[in-house]
């Protein structure tokens, strides 16, 4: 199943302004000023007239207010009738949130620099159950489909496990070689953490651009900058999983690292939970855990990571051996993983396999993809393709997240995510199946769709079970 590139278009209106009649145009700009009167004068201006002629004039100045507020080539003054200080009221719009994360620079487009930090006080690591962990023996491990028809019934109620294959499992991963490693270009897709929950429906962006354009040309005709409409209309326009700069495996690491080193700088106030090895420090899974669903939930910046998602195997490489089309002979270890099982690339053509019977290589069904995430780089809650069972082996990297909802408690996280996220669903019925949103596990858990929490480390497989759901952080 492949994630979808999103990008929201908005259907811009033309800021003209009303033509000004021929022969009215204005050739030179001026000020209007309110001017104070003699008090005396005043006074005795005021003890002439009667409340209704008192009456008449304010009405005169409102007509003359209204009509000079249609004329932009006129500069108010600033102490005319106090519009610059409902300037905000009338244009303003609710500010964007800061950005914690910038991209690239005047000499590159890869590099960053992270300002926002991690906030332990407010983490909110969800309270799961976890998935169920299996240790299959050697004689076990040898038949793939044999041992997951074994703990199908155990797991299929968690609708996720964890398998941890014996020690003597230790395949060799071409990605890691020298020219794969440092030579191989990917693309990568940006991610915005903080909206993959808390976003507006395309129709509602839509409504307040056109909102926010009318302001703007309301601000104009008053004469008044309207800038303060632009930050939040470019944050608008440019949400999704737009494509990201390309990288190497080598440069992507490095990214990725700096990422995590200044996101989780530890300061003299870093307390609990860190794991420090050597000279270096690793913020703990569930710092990690805590953090991102805080942001999900209720961000106060602008995170921004990068995902190389959905890649083709064919193409860039595959993180198993694979059987040599050439004649040189390979070693009996190269040879023993690449035709085994659990080697991703055969596991959909083994005997016992209704897929075997399907003709055609289709990617990321019968031909496995590959994905290269970063620290809070997401694979959102999805349905698999035809409710097809999903296999995922982590080849290297730190720990990985996986969230699964079995399949007899499918129908309860729709009905849950509905619920939270209306206008969403209203526009993508077939939300679960765009990979493009995120839900709390734990709103989800208090609407009473059970979730459970798998966390594979290297040279592990995760197993999602047919009609579940799951997610992966």
């Amino acid at each position: 199943m492949g994630t979808e590139l999103m990008r929201i278009c908005v259907k811009e209106e033309s800021d003209e302004l009303p033509s000004v009649p021929p022969g009215f145009e204005s050739y030179a700009t001026f000020t209007l000023k309110r001017v104070v009167p003699d008090p005396a004068a005043a006074m005795e201006s005021v003890s002439s007239v009667s409340n209704q002629g008192e009456m008449e004039i304010e009405s005169d100045e409102a007509k003359a207010a209204r009509s000079l507020r249609r004329r932009p080539w006129i500069n108010y003054d600033d102490d005319n009738n106090g519009l610059s200080q409902n300037l905000d009221q009338t244009c303003g719009v609710k500010p964007s949130l800061p950005k914690g994360v910038t991209r690239g620079c005047a000499e590159c487009n890869d590099c960053q620099k992270v300002t926002a930090r991690w906030q332990p006080d407010e983490a909110r690591r969800p309270d799961l159950e976890d998935a169920p962990i299996f240790y299959p023996s050697e004689e076990e491990f040898e038949d793939t489909l044999s041992y997951i028809a074994k703990i199908r019934p155990k797991a299929e109620k968690y609708g996720i496990c964890r398998i941890v294959p014996p020690p003597s499992w230790k395949p060799p991963c071409p990605l890691k070689e020298k020219q794969v490693w440092e030579g191989s270009k990917f693309n990568t897709r940006v991610q915005r953490v903080d909206k993959l929950q808390n976003r507006s429906s395309m129709k509602k962006v839509s409504k307040l651009s056109n909102q926010m354009r009318r302001k703007k040309r309301k601000c104009m005709k008053m004469g008044m900058d309207p800038g303060s409409a632009s930050p939040e209309m470019s944050e608008l326009e440019t949400f999704g999983f737009e494509p990201g700069p390309g990288f190497t495996l080598k440069d992507f690491k490095k990214y990725a690292d700096e990422f995590k080193a200044q996101y989780f700088k530890k300061s003299e106030s870093s307390t609990g939970g860190e794991c420090t090895v050597g000279d270096s420090w690793e913020p703990a899974v569930e710092d990690v855990e805590g953090e991102y669903w805080r942001i999900v939930d209720k961000a106060t910046e602008e995170i921004e990571v990068l995902y190389g998602a959905d890649l083709e195997t064919g193409v860039f490489g595959s993180g198993f051996p694979k059987i040599s089309s050439s004649h040189e002979a390979a070693s009996s270890s190269e040879e023993k993983y690449a035709k085994s099982g659990w080697n991703l690339n055969n596991f959909s053509r083994l005997p016992g396999s209704l897929l075997k019977h399907e003709g055609s290589d289709i990617s990321g069904v019968l031909v496995p993809w590959l994905y290269i995430g970063m620290c809070f780089s997401s694979f959102c809650w999805h349905v698999e393709d035809h409710h097809l069972y999903s296999m995922n082996y982590m080849h290297w990297g730190a720990p990985k997240l996986w969230y699964g909802v079995a399949g007899k408690d499918a129908v309860k996280l729709e009905e849950a995510m509905r619920k939270h996220l209306p206008d969403l669903f209203e526009e993508q019925p077939d939300l679960l199946h765009k990979l493009v949103t995120q839900l709390s596990p734990s709103k989800l858990k208090t609407a009473g769709a059970p979730v459970h929490r798998c966390v594979p480390a290297c040279w592990r497989v995760s197993l999602d079970f047919s009609s579940g759901i799951s997610c992966l952080i």
